[in-house]
């Protein structure tokens, strides 16, 4: 049998443990009532770990800081413990296993925050992964506190059994982004329709009402508000919701599977957990129809038009 198959059955036995959803569920009602605690501040939280400010998931960039620094923390390991590194290698192998630590603890909040939202196998993988993890910044922070405590040999060891369960959890953490999808963005990016299309009759449209429609297979949602129309896109960046049943919440277009907001000006997210924009349209009314075609600079102001001559 192949890596590649064995790899394939053991995330699928992974998928398959229904026994997970159980203490899955315990710990999304856990972070969902500690996100109560800050009250007001519960929302910015939530959205600064998600990552709605930097444009695309926060998780990603902040486990680069765990893993870099045990990688660095293995190699100057091995170096102290063969006498090859000088007198200071220990030191600074402790250094880069404490700020393995920090980063650990910041990866895992991002983390919770992003699993929250998960479902099904995705959530039992991303439980497995989770309890990795924590069971290596567990080993770390033991390693950590034996090099203070002068016992560098047991401190090796333990980081190298921390370091193991790290790469096996990196593992998981890929499966968790490009099998399950999980933080990567989901939303239609074809350039189509290039060219104004119609998608439906202006009488179908309710004033502050998202409507859901299709147009040259691209999912599109139009909203009419205050005398003009909007058009985004109809698939919601973060996990496929579709936005057509959604609702507007203080003219904001909110996803109904997880709460994101959009603007409807720019399809830019107002309130995660997507942090992609949404693609947006430029309308125009002709012969009683609604006709849309995509944006070139889809995160620029709104062209939209409620006046025929601008589309001549």
């Amino acid at each position: 049998m192949s890596v590649r198959s064995r790899l394939e059955r053991t995330l699928g036995a992974v998928e398959r443990l229904q026994v997970l959803d159980g203490p899955g569920y315990q710990l999304e009602h856990g972070v969902a009532l500690t996100y109560l605690l800050p009250g007001r501040y519960a929302r910015p939280l939530q959205d600064l770990l998600h990552g709605v400010w930097l444009g695309h998931p926060l998780h990603p960039a902040l486990v680069t800081v765990p893993v870099g620094s045990w990688t660095a923390a293995l190699v100057l390991d091995g170096l102290d413990a063969t006498g090859r590194g000088g007198p200071g290698t220990g030191a600074a192998a402790r250094t880069a296993v404490g700020v393995g630590v920090a980063g650990a603890v910041a990866s895992a909040a991002s983390g919770l925050t992003d699993w929250q939202h998960a479902h099904d196998g995705a959530r039992r993988v991303g439980l497995v992964h989770a309890g990795l993890n924590s069971t290596a910044l567990a080993l770390y922070a033991w390693s950590f506190a034996d090099r203070g405590r002068r016992r560098p040999r047991r401190a090796r060891v333990t980081a190298a059994a921390g370091f193991a369960l790290t790469l096996a959890s990196s593992w998981l953490g890929g499966a968790l982004s490009y099998r399950h999808g999980l933080g990567t963005d989901h939303a239609d990016r074809s350039p189509e329709p290039r060219r104004f299309t119609p998608v439906l009759a202006e009488s179908e449209l309710v004033d502050g009402e998202p409507v859901g429609a299709t147009v040259d297979g691209v999912p599109v949602v139009l909203i009419a508000q205050g005398g003009e129309v909007h058009a985004v896109g109809g698939t919601c960046p973060h996990l496929g919701a579709p936005l057509g049943e959604g609702w507007l919440h203080r003219g904001e277009l909110v996803c109904p599977w997880h709460g994101s907001r959009f603007d409807l000006a720019t399809g830019e997210p107002a309130q995660g957990p997507s942090t992609a924009p949404l693609p947006c349209f430029d309308v125009r009314r002709h012969d009683g129809r609604v006709e849309v075609r995509r944006r070139a600079n889809w995160r620029g102001p709104t062209a939209t038009t409620t006046v025929e001559e601008a589309s001549r």
